[in-house]
């Protein structure tokens, strides 16, 4: 199995973030695993996207060009990436940001208020966890528990007032 996923939108907004999590946690299971990020000059603000595959065999390539998997988090990614999904694929759209429906009829699209529910729960930055939590419940890629506790594992002790919040937004997320 090789399941392909590309995470988009601005630069701020966790897009490295989740995706290296998705990667993390691929590796963890003793897969082969790709992260390729792009982002413009601009570190926040400017255009962020990144390229993640996860393989049972060797990967050929770690762009994605055909995701199974489309993560975006505003309206110029969507616009941008919808019609590179594969039919049969997914995307997982921020619809706090995103005001636009997908008019492709050979996809599944998910339309998830994350920025909204993150403003909602005093979770603001947080919008990428509870995507992931999302993610991982419609894709069963990973177990739910287990890429919570690899995803909490990875926060260094310097960062430990996160943990909360990071297990706060992906509970949101899997439960949206």
């Amino acid at each position: 199995m090789t399941y392909n996923i590309l995470i988009a939108g601005f630069g701020g907004q966790g897009v490295l973030f989740a995706a290296k999590q998705i990667a993390s946690a691929g590796m963890a299971l003793g897969k082969n695993v790709t992260w390729l990020p792009s982002y413009g000059p601009e570190s926040r603000g400017g255009t962020s996207n990144c390229s993640v595959v996860i393989s049972d065999e060797e990967i050929g390539s770690p762009l994605v060009i055909k995701p199974d998997c489309l993560i975006v988090f505003n309206l110029p990614s969507f616009e941008k990436f919808e019609q590179s999904v594969k039919p049969g694929g997914v995307i997982f759209s921020d619809s706090s940001l995103v005001d636009r429906k997908s008019t492709r009829e050979d996809i599944t699209v998910h339309y998830v208020p994350a920025s909204g529910a993150a403003s909602d729960n005093n979770l603001t930055g947080f919008a990428n966890v509870i995507m992931l939590g999302k993610f991982i419940k419609e894709t069963g890629l990973f177990d739910s528990e287990k890429f919570l506790n690899h995803l909490i594992d990875n926060i260094p002790p310097s960062r430990a007032a996160l943990i909360d919040k990071n297990r706060s937004a992906y509970t949101i997320g899997s439960g949206l």
